[in-house]
């Protein structure tokens, strides 16, 4: 089930406990949309585990290509994690640095999930995104993504520039501040 949970720093500029949680999807949506951030959950269409990236992006054709004309994206593919993966420490290292992107960043979870954490003045919102979850983070929002440990996901990801995923990292450490996959998911976050 998806989840938002809200971290205000701390006197020790942590993000050790949350001010505010929730699994409402409405009211994630409602919250996430206040801060420019699209969310939404989509229905699932029926795949194979050897589906191939192209097969995936067939199914769900009419969607990519309704986003690419109402928000002018060039280029979609896919990308699946699995624990056995041979690259997924470097991969969830990369994508553990706080960083942003001159376009907006859109993730649909067609299997599996992962953790977005979005950067908002003194607060940091950790969204449990789960098979199913649309996300659309805004171009200059600060954020990370972690996938924890053994990563089980595939997502479509949708971009206006061709090059595909490019990042500016910002170079703060408040990743390491913040309560990691191994913490949240082993405190409930999935509840």
């Amino acid at each position: 089930m998806s989840k938002l949970s809200i971290f205000q720093s701390d006197s020790s500029d942590r993000y050790e406990s949350s001010i505010f949680e929730t699994v409402n999807g409405e009211e994630i949506a409602e919250r996430l949309s206040a801060k420019g951030v699209r969310f939404e959950r989509w229905p699932l269409k029926t795949l194979a585990d050897s589906d191939s990236a192209e097969a995936v992006l067939s199914v769900y054709e009419k969607e990519v290509r309704d986003l690419q004309s109402e928000s002018g994206f060039v280029c979609a593919d896919v990308v699946r994690l699995t624990p056995d993966h041979p690259d997924r420490e470097a991969f969830r290292t990369k994508f553990l640095s706080e960083h942003q992107h001159v376009e907006d960043e859109v993730r649909f979870f067609v299997e599996g999930s992962g953790l977005f954490y979005l950067h908002f003045d003194e607060e940091v919102w950790v969204i449990l995104c789960e098979q199913g979850d649309l996300i659309s983070v805004p171009d200059g929002v600060k954020h990370w993504f972690d996938m924890g440990p053994k990563p089980l996901f595939t997502c479509i990801r949708l971009f206006s520039n061709p090059e595909g995923w490019v990042a500016e990292f910002t170079g703060d450490d408040i990743a390491t501040r913040t309560p990691a996959w191994e913490s949240l998911m082993n405190e409930g976050v999935r509840s």
